[in-house]
């Protein structure tokens, strides 16, 4: 593993993965799931395994972390979606 590359990656790893944060914050805290695609966040959530697969093949920190931290915020938006999604019907 080459330092340098991977410490570039973390830094992406970290910008990119905080970007799911704030709507997961959102959710949580309004309880509000109006305009969330649970579609969407399902099709991510997978590819999702899929880059933390790829990540242990080719032994990057990088890949690894950033697909565990987003894959838990994502798979939090996706229960909130299903459990706040049923109160409104």
């Amino acid at each position: 593993m080459n330092f340098n590359i991977e410490f570039i990656g973390v830094i992406a790893a970290i910008l990119t993965t905080s970007g799911f944060a704030p709507q997961v914050y959102k959710t949580l805290k309004t309880k509000s799931v109006e305009g969330v695609s649970l579609t969407m966040y399902l099709v991510l959530f997978i590819g999702m395994l899929f880059w933390f697969y790829y990540g242990i093949l080719i032994d990057s920190f990088s890949i690894i972390l950033a697909n565990i931290v987003s894959g838990m915020l994502v798979l939090i938006q996706i229960i909130a979606k299903i459990i706040y999604g049923k109160r409104k019907g």
